[in-house]
């Protein structure tokens, strides 16, 4: 890899950033494509979101992501906004358009992909998702979006966070009116029981099963579990939780975490490049 003069620069900001596997993922995947690009992170705490990308535009850079805390303060600082990031409220992908800042979600994308590269298509089918932070609601959206019939969503009524999931379930009822969506509280286990019985998938999107947590899980009653159901889980460390190993043995297809992480960044390579990521070769090099 050989930085020119011609080279264009792409960048993570949010804090920390230290641990980030993107600057390898990318950098490879641009190498292996032949692609004149460089990609770096930068520390940048939530009060810097707005001067930290108002020089990356002076600076032209091509696009940049995002990550915690700055999320929800870049949605400001773009030009324009995908429907997706707009409906979530917040943006992980910004791409410079010859000036013009367009912020993308593509957390959500990068689930439905995941699912797709498992042999599953969402379209017409009922999902029960737990969860009401950043993550499920990504995937809550954009599920609803890409034709997902029905959507029953779970979180507790005694956190701060609920407030989040009636926003949601508004503008999922105003955005895309075809889809049903229910909301209930995570603590009522025979509503949660019956839901996840009358569904097609089932996906985590909560922290549960998370280490050093691993020995945690949301559905307790391996009895929960049927044939023909999938399970995901948007943990990805343990790459398969408590959770995805009932769930496995009962049967069940399952969809680890780690494809979410993988394909959210395919996503936003191809909206950088117009090129597919060799997302396998990353998966190998960098997933296992």
């Amino acid at each position: 890899m050989e930085i020119s003069g011609h080279t264009r620069m792409l960048c993570l900001i949010g804090s920390p950033v230290g641990h980030s596997g993107s600057p390898a993922m990318y950098n490879y995947s641009f190498e292996k494509c032949g692609l004149d690009y460089a990609y770096l992170a930068f520390d940048i705490k939530e009060d810097e979101t707005e001067k930290a990308i108002n020089s990356l535009r002076l600076l032209n850079v091509r696009g940049f992501n995002i990550t915690m805390p700055c999320k929800t303060k870049a949605l400001a600082c773009c030009d324009e906004l995908s429907k997706e990031a707009e409906l979530i409220g917040a943006v992980n992908t910004v791409v410079n358009e010859n000036g013009k800042l367009i912020g993308y979600n593509t957390d959500g994308r990068g689930w439905v992909r995941s699912l797709k590269e498992a042999g599953v298509d969402i379209h017409g089918k009922k999902m029960t998702i737990a969860g009401s932070g950043g993550a499920a609601t990504s995937i809550e959206i954009t599920s609803a979006l890409e034709g997902l019939r029905e959507l029953t969503i779970f979180a507790r009524k005694s956190s701060a966070s609920f407030a989040n999931a009636e926003h949601t379930v508004e503008k999922i009822r105003s955005a895309v009116p075809e889809c049903k969506v229910n909301l209930y509280d995570l603590a009522d286990r025979e509503v949660f029981a019956r839901e996840i019985a009358d569904s097609d998938i089932f996906t985590n999107a909560t922290s549960v099963g998370m280490k050093p947590h691993e020995d945690q899980t949301l559905i307790d009653d391996p009895a929960m579990f049927h044939p023909g159901l999938v399970v995901s889980d948007v943990v990805y460390n343990p790459r398969k939780t408590k959770l995805l190993e009932d769930a496995e043995k009962a049967g069940c297809k399952i969809v680890p975490g780690i494809g979410m992480l993988l394909w959210q960044g395919a996503e936003a390579f191809k909206l950088y490049t117009g090129k597919e990521m060799p997302a396998h070769e990353v998966e190998e090099k960098y997933f296992r």
